[in-house]
């Protein structure tokens, strides 16, 4: 194959896409990556060249009621006229959730859409989006071959145990269960690993994707043995807007005193909780660390804090810990944070290098650490255009 996959990343008020074109052998080569957003308002697409220079600006009027298939038929058109007519060969989508019978990315063919549409219930305010693009994609450009890249398949080697919520058996047989999130970026960590460490790509470590979505996972000679997500993105750590580990008392209470119903509790647990919630300022992290407030200082405590206690709960079940990894948008650029939670770890022989961690590492441990620590920035789209091309080369 030596044409273009585009990556595609659709939400609910943006589609994101990276261009990647096969070089030699089964390298793949960035070409370009840009936006439309504001979706369903005021659509703005932009493009950026390999070298981050803006080649392509363009502003829809604002409520001109542009559909997905619109906007994704003028991004079409503009990757063609970009990389050359008929020079695009595949699309790859970032799919959020596969559940139980999607455990490897996938050609995305009618019966492949039909399970997927089914699975909707159990990610109902990812799944629809990334399924509109799908759909719009193969009403604008039959032909083309897409792929789905699930972000739970990474997870399919957590053992059975870890799987389990202590619900019914029924409600466990109708798929309540942990299937984990973040799979396709601690696909790529695992994947880069020996570069950066041996003993940590053969050993025990912990990735913290840390992000406006965060969650950690377990690696165990590179396969993914724990991790925080568990049923939904809500779980697990403190997020921008998601409040993460929450007794299930405090929904019951909010139902029955207060009133709220599902749209209610959803718009709460998705938007107005984290790191916004506790600082009442921002769910920005740079925000936070750059204010005087004190319940912005509060919010940054404790997404530290329940980022340890959450590191703790996994050393347990992994037997111990060789290196701790920081990837996502907070973990690869907020020095601090890494800083106290590193400085938190020191009991257990994680000792931190003040100088390469203001510099974002890659190694940001001590040479005398018993626990190595790294920061990896983390590429999914790359992942999704590796195995959009194996799907489309091997099928």
């Amino acid at each position: 194959m030596k044409g273009t996959i585009a990556v595609v990343n659709a939400g609910s008020s943006s589609i994101k896409f990276t261009l990647f074109t096969a070089r030699a052998g089964s390298e793949l080569g960035r070409l370009a990556d840009g936006a439309i957003e504001g979706v369903g308002t005021a659509p703005r697409f932009r493009a950026r060249n390999e070298r981050g220079a803006l080649v392509a600006e363009y502003r829809w009027p604002a409520r001109a009621g542009r559909s997905h298939e619109d906007l994704l038929s003028h991004l079409i058109e503009w990757i063609e006229v970009h990389v050359g007519p008929e020079s695009l060969e595949a699309a790859g989508h970032r799919v959020v959730f596969g559940g139980a019978m999607h455990q490897a990315a996938a050609r995305i063919e009618p019966a492949i859409l039909e399970r997927l549409v089914a699975l909707v219930p159990f990610a109902p305010l990812h799944l629809p989006h990334n399924l509109a693009a799908i759909r719009a994609l193969a009403a604008t450009h039959p032909d083309l071959p897409q792929v789905a890249c699930f972000d739970t398949a990474f997870h399919r080697t957590l053992p059975p145990i870890e799987r389990l919520f202590a619900l019914p058996r029924a409600l466990t047989e109708a798929g309540v269960v942990r299937y984990g999130f973040h799979g396709l970026s601690y696909e790529y960590i695992a994947a880069s690993l020996p570069e950066f460490d041996r003993r940590a790509a053969e050993g025990r470590t912990i990735v913290a994707h840390l992000g406006n979505g965060a969650s950690l996972c377990a690696l165990n000679a590179g396969r993914s043995v724990g991790t925080t997500m568990g049923f939904s993105t809500l779980d697990g750590l403190v997020m921008g807007t998601r409040p993460g580990w929450l007794d299930p008392g405090v929904l019951l209470y909010l139902m029955r005193e207060k009133g709220y119903d599902t749209p209610r509790l959803e718009r709460l647990l998705y938007d107005e909780c984290g790191l916004l919630g506790v600082s009442s300022l921002s769910s920005d992290m740079r925000t936070l660390l750059g204010s005087t407030e004190a319940a912005a200082a509060e919010a940054v405590d404790l997404f530290c804090h329940r980022v340890v206690c959450a590191i703790g709960s996994l050393i347990a079940p992994l037997g111990g810990f060789d290196a701790l990894v920081f990837t996502g948008g907070i973990g690869e650029n907020a020095a601090p944070v890494r800083r106290r939670i590193c400085e938190a770890l020191a009991w257990m022989g994680l000792s931190i290098d003040g100088t390469a961690n203001d510099r974002a590492g890659p190694r940001i441990s001590a040479p005398d650490s018993r626990i190595s620590a790294w920061v990896i920035p983390t590429d999914e789209d790359l992942m999704i255009a590796r195995h959009t091309l194996e799907v489309i080369v091997g099928g």
